[in-house]
């Protein structure tokens, strides 16, 4: 079983609009997910590319929403906890890649059997960490961005 994660904003596979880029308003695009398990207590998101010339880049780490919480507006951190990007920043920071190549951004869902992964502000490392052994179900939803130079 995994959940179904999709955005009104893109498509699977599709480009993200520029306005969740840093070439936009460099907001999060809104989400949406489905087949969150009866015995979740938390929910973690984490967004990244794959396709950095320097190996994969976090964009986004968003954990500790409540169970219940199956979709993001857009900018909404939905009352969850913002780690640290791959900016050195917390919250969100948009698709941003260098070049004139299209990159692949994964936002990730998973839903977690433990209330709290820790104190705000925690790393991509340190939340992957906190979740192993506590996800109960997971899904994705991909979307591409090339920059116009």
């Amino acid at each position: 079983m995994a959940l179904h994660v999709s955005s009104n904003a893109f498509s699977e596979g599709q480009p993200i609009p520029e306005k969740y880029t840093c070439d936009g308003q460099n907001v999060s695009p809104p989400l949406k997910w489905s087949g969150v398990p009866q015995n979740t207590k938390s929910v973690a998101i984490i967004a990244d590319d794959p396709d950095a010339p320097s190996g994969t880049f976090t964009h986004w780490v968003l954990y500790d929403l409540p169970a219940k919480t199956t979709e993001l507006t857009e900018g909404s951190s939905g009352g969850g906890k913002a780690g640290v990007n791959g900016f050195r920043e917390t919250g969100y920071g948009g698709p941003c890649p260098p070049g004139n190549s299209a990159h692949r951004y994964f936002f990730h869902v998973y839903a977690l059997d433990i209330e709290s992964l820790g104190n705000p502000s925690l790393s991509k490392q340190d939340v992957t960490a906190a979740m192993k052994g506590h996800i109960l179900v997971e899904g994705q939803v991909m979307g591409t961005y090339r920059r116009k130079h």
